[in-house]
């Protein structure tokens, strides 16, 4: 059954539909893959079971002439992130290390109501806190991609959402959920040559994601096509009275409105982002873009965002902030991990917890939020940067009036070995410089696979949109990705 695991979330779910295969073939199929690539270490925890007792219901469903829904039949992978009912959730950090949920955040829910199965939980960098996946208190994910020639080194399959990122690239899952904070949907999918959207923000609930930034976290699907990205979207998303961000607003059949005819649209360049350090090939497949969309019908048009240099900097002042606060609740109390030293008091546990169960990226990034967030600096880097934000989403606004989606490159470079920016982290943080402003301006944005590079490494291109309006970001997608034609897939080596 190894030919299923090349099959997207639309064939799986039509098969299943018309009878091709079972869901259980199905489902039995990706375990097996899920298990033969235990050396990407994309998985925290599989859950075969899971994902077979799904499928036995959906083919039950079938069987009674029951409707199927959306995902009937497709197992796909859950970012750690997400709180699932009875299975282990931890956002990677030893300090959540045995938490066992006993309910299950909205976005799952929406998609085993829909007919997904779950093939376990995803891997990822620890509280979604990096750009690599090599934070993660289980051990870095590994890419599936190599370079050409370039040896055996290992490369950063992208973060947070790495686990996400890899096990779709690797055909071990045909989709999975991530989350995008700043970037960390985007910059993975262009890292592995698969699609991945972050929604308006508000269009997916956060009710039982574990939080890290909460102005900022938006959940979304990964997966190997525009189309298979848009059918998991409309089963994630919807109005969650239990979360106070959601927008209620209905959910459009954006699957049934994907059209890759973009005349009479007009698509904005923005002059800030061809920056320094940006490699060459990724210039290359933005020219390439350009043409693309300007022979789908759509018109390329000249646009400022003049305060992009600096959102990269606020985001850095506003995330670390919020996580500080969301990350207070993590003391050894109420659940997870409790290191009390014999003779220590109350604060001696929280501070024994913190320090064994948090990972260095984690205590970086709360002390930086502490200390902006302290007396006597919180006017002069929190409020500051609050402005800041306000004024790139200002320069979206204004942008609109002159196109409707923007094209620019999802990342300033493509993978990279790992090990190679661990002992550097503003390089780090330099990977999310394209990615970052969508998210402080709250507006959709996917990256779509564009090319390979010299090296034989992903390409992607990022195309964003006012709000609301996913269904023009995913048509540029669609424009883009049929004209790419890329179908490029990792060489099997693990």
């Amino acid at each position: 059954m190894t030919e299923l695991t090349n099959l997207g979330v639309r064939e799986i779910r039509d098969g299943v539909a018309q009878g091709d295969f079972t869901a259980r073939e199905v489902a039995e199929a990706f375990n097996a893959a899920v298990e033969a690539a235990s050396e990407l270490n994309a998985f925290i925890v599989a859950t075969p079971d899971k994902a077979l007792e799904a499928a036995d219901k959906v083919d039950a469903d079938r069987a009674a002439g029951r409707e199927l829904g959306a995902m009937a039949g497709v197992p796909i992978g859950m970012k750690d992130l997400f709180c699932t009912d009875g299975v282990q959730t931890t956002a990677a950090s030893h300090i959540l290390e045995g938490f066992v949920p006993r309910y299950e955040s909205t976005v799952s829910q929406n998609l085993w109501d829909a007919g997904a199965g779950m093939l376990g939980k995803l891997n990822l960098d620890q509280f979604a806190m990096g750009s690599s996946n090599e934070t993660s208190h289980f051990g870095n994910v590994v890419s599936p991609w190599r370079k050409s020639g370039g040896g055996n080194a290992g490369m950063s399959p992208g973060g947070s959402s790495g686990g996400s990122s890899a096990a779709v690239a690797a055909r071990i899952a045909p989709a999975a959920t991530g989350t995008d904070t700043g970037g960390s949907i985007r910059q993975p999918a262009a890292f592995t040559g698969i699609c991945g959207i972050k929604p308006t923000y508000g269009r997916c609930s956060r009710w039982g994601v574990v939080a890290f930034a909460s102005s900022l976290d938006q959940a979304g699907p990964m997966a190997r096509s525009v189309g298979d990205c848009a059918i998991m979207l409309g089963a994630m998303a919807g109005f969650d009275a239990k979360d106070s961000t959601s927008l209620q607003m209905d959910v459009p059949d954006w699957a049934a409105g994907l059209s890759a005819d973009l005349k009479g649209r007009k698509v904005g360049i923005p002059r800030e982002y061809r920056m320094d350090g940006t490699d060459e090939a990724i210039l290359e497949s933005w020219e390439q873009g350009k043409n693309w969309l300007r022979d789908a019908g759509a018109e390329i048009v000249d646009i400022s965002l003049p305060h992009t240099k600096y959102a990269l900097p606020a985001y850095y002042i506003i995330a670390p902030a919020e996580a500080s606060s969301n990350l207070a609740r993590y003391d050894g109390v109420r659940y997870g991990l409790r290191d009390l030293p014999e003779g220590a008091g109350l604060q001696d546990m929280y501070a024994a917890t913190r320090e064994e169960g948090f990972g260095d990226e984690v205590k970086r990034r709360v002390l930086i939020g502490t200390y902006v967030l302290s007396a006597g600096f919180y006017d002069a880097y929190y409020n500051q940067a609050q402005k800041v934000r306000a004024l790139v989403a200002r320069d979206f606004e204004r942008a609109w009036a002159d196109c409707d989606v923007i094209l620019a490159p999802t990342t300033p470079t493509a993978s990279f070995p790992l090990g190679d920016k661990t002992d550097d982290p503003l390089a780090m943080y330099l990977n999310d410089v394209f990615a970052v402003p969508a998210s402080l301006a709250g507006v959709p944005a996917m990256s779509v696979p564009a090319m390979l590079n010299g090296e034989g490494l992903p390409l992607g291109l990022q195309i964003v949109g006012k709000p609301f309006d996913e269904q023009g970001v995913l048509n540029a997608g669609l424009a883009i990705e049929q004209r790419a034609g890329f179908e490029a897939k990792p060489e099997t080596w693990w």
